[in-house]
């Protein structure tokens, strides 16, 4: 699998990389067994978790899996914290809470360190010198090799990025946000997305597959054993079930026809091969799935055939972000 630089760093990781979000929860032990085996026998370096994903149960499943499955050495595993399960709080990033969260990552995913440790949110409620303070900190005691954020705006961002950058040598240069990106979220392309480009910072799209919703499987009706189904996770892809969504899939499902693929290599390739993008996160339920996802490998669109879906996938931006003289 072919290799990018994260961010304007030297670490190299895969462009496919693998998401955990289902594990120890709606994906078992044997199946993600078979993911993470799936993933690495077809070259894949990138594996991606979090503290608060099963209340800590993937990061405990991947620790096992790569006692004796996979070597540690041949992984780049990401982890995050700053979520919480709080009534009264999503978000903490005291630098007491993010240091504590990383030392019991590290106990259950098993390792002296992390190649990636990523702030999962912003917190409004903590000076964010303080939260950046806390990356530095895990960096210089060797317990993160690099670091980065996850769902920062774009004022955001380029603040965070710009105070690290103020002072070399002391603060750490962040390597990667993780953002929601897909055909159908295309979001971040009005302020992080330029905040991330000017400032080498590398997109690790999450959600690439606009929640399932672009492989087209809902197109006619919603899978009883599809995430639109569950419990839990149908009120995810509802909004992605629209009108506008599915003007989206269909010309997906068309360009797939066109080229005889699936439309899950199409919407994959697409988001995979944009400006400033690492490498999307597959959060694949099954090892089927992920195999289906990492065949996009040898795929490389046409320039006609991106130009028509970022054409019909094109979001509504305005002023602010296009020059004032031309509105």
């Amino acid at each position: 699998m072919e290799q990018r630089h994260l961010g304007r760093t030297g670490l190299r990781v895969t462009r496919l990389g693998l998401g955990t979000l289902n594990w120890a929860r709606d994906t078992d032990e044997q199946e993600a067994a078979d993911q993470l085996k799936a993933f690495w026998e077809a070259g894949g370096s990138l594996v991606d978790t979090a503290d608060i994903y099963a209340d800590g149960g993937a990061e405990y499943l991947l620790g096992r899996l790569t006692e004796g499955l996979v070597p540690r050495e041949d992984l780049v595993i990401a982890t995050k914290a700053g979520s919480v399960l709080e009534a009264d709080r999503r978000v903490d990033g005291s630098r007491r809470h993010l240091l504590a969260a990383l030392d019991a990552s590290l106990e259950r995913l098993g390792t002296d360190y992390v190649d990636l440790w990523q702030l999962h949110a912003f917190d409004p409620h903590t000076p964010l010198e303080e939260t950046l303070q806390a990356l530095d900190l895990a960096v210089a005691s060797g317990r993160a090799r690099y670091v980065g954020l996850s769902n920062f705006s774009g004022w955001q961002l380029a603040k965070a990025g710009t105070w690290q950058l103020a002072a070399p040598g002391v603060r750490n240069r962040l390597a990667s946000t993780q953002m929601e990106y897909s055909l159908l979220q295309r979001g971040i392309e009005r302020e992080v997305l330029p905040a991330a480009l000017d400032l080498g910072i590398g997109l690790l799209p999450s959600s690439p597959l606009g929640r399932g919703v672009l492989t087209g499987k809902y197109r006619h009706a919603t899978p009883a054993d599809s995430r639109g189904a569950s419990d839990h996770l149908a009120a995810f892809v509802a909004p992605y079930l629209d009108e506008t969504a599915s003007r989206v899939v269909e010309a997906v499902t068309t360009a797939a026809d066109g080229l005889a693929v699936t439309p899950l290599q199409v919407g994959l390739s697409w988001v995979r091969d944009r400006p400033g993008v690492t490498a999307p996160i597959l959060g694949a339920r099954t090892a089927q799935q992920l195999r289906a996802a990492l065949s996009v490998e040898t795929l490389s669109l046409p320039d006609e055939i991106r130009r028509a879906l970022d054409d019909v996938s094109a979001p509504v931006h305005h002023y602010p972000d296009h020059d004032w003289s031309t509105l």
